[in-house]
């Protein structure tokens, strides 16, 4: 009788280790499907952002559009005391050559004069007062710097009139007009001040509005945004009205 009573109690363990793994499984699997289902669930529509208008359809940053490199961390002021160097070395020799009128050629005379006068004078006197005379090193210029830059204005200006042929070629009148528009611009521009002063205007536009917009850009975009809406609706009636009635040149097949 005892026997019997150990095996039925047993068989009763082991059904009860059956019936509680059974469960365990159960439950394992249901909160795996849980998870699941929560992972494959969509985001939801406000967690997605919005794609943003940037000017001119840029998608880099515009510490990117301007190479990256360390040019860009001169126009945006990345080393305050670098831009603050080339700007202030800039506005120098405009003042320099602009309102005081020195010329260049002057100017690299008179330099030259000061530097090799000096030179001269402590190679002479510097066995009285006892001193190392200088240290005057050996300069020659590389020609690969001079033959790289000289191939990259080759190639711009090659492309400048492939694009200028294309142009007067009439087959694209948005162009025509694009660059009517800025030879007119450069032209009243050019009238108001020489191309000195022009150049130090542009050069300092280029170290003052990208950091500018780069700070506001939030800001900016929407206006510009809302521009170019309203320019391209002024275009969409100009180009029904007038270009659209403007004969075409004709376009060549091309080679195979």
């Amino acid at each position: 009788m005892a026997e019997e009573a150990e095996s039925k109690q047993s068989t009763m363990e082991s059904v009860i280790e059956k019936i509680s793994e059974k469960i365990h499984a159960h439950d394992s699997s249901s909160s795996s499907s849980d998870s699941d289902s929560d992972h494959e669930k969509p985001a939801s529509p406000s967690s997605v952002k919005a794609k943003i208008y940037r000017l001119f359809g840029r998608e880099k940053p515009v510490h990117h559009v301007f190479g990256g490199g360390k040019p860009a961390d001169v126009f945006l002021w990345r080393n305050k005391k670098i831009s603050a160097g080339v700007l202030g070395g800039a506005t120098a020799i405009w003042v320099l050559f602009e309102l005081i009128e020195y010329h260049l050629l002057t100017l690299v005379c008179h330099v030259s004069i000061l530097a090799l006068a000096l030179l001269f004078l402590w190679s002479n006197i510097h066995t009285f007062i006892h001193k190392t005379p200088p240290q005057i090193p050996q300069v020659h210029l590389p020609e690969e710097p001079f033959l790289q830059i000289a191939s990259a204005l080759t190639i711009e200006f090659n492309q400048a009139l492939k694009l200028l042929r294309e142009i007067s070629s009439g087959r694209n009148p948005k162009k025509f007009l694009m660059v009517v528009a800025a030879f007119w611009v450069l032209s009243i521009v050019g009238s108001w001040c020489n191309f000195l002063t022009l150049f130090y205007i542009s050069f300092v536009l280029l170290h003052t509005v990208p950091v500018l917009y780069e700070k506001y850009e939030d800001k900016v975009d929407p206006f510009a945004e809302k521009a170019m809406v309203e320019i391209k609706k002024q275009y969409a009636v100009f180009d029904a009205k007038v270009l659209s009635k403007i004969p075409k040149g004709p376009l060549k097949t091309k080679k195979v």
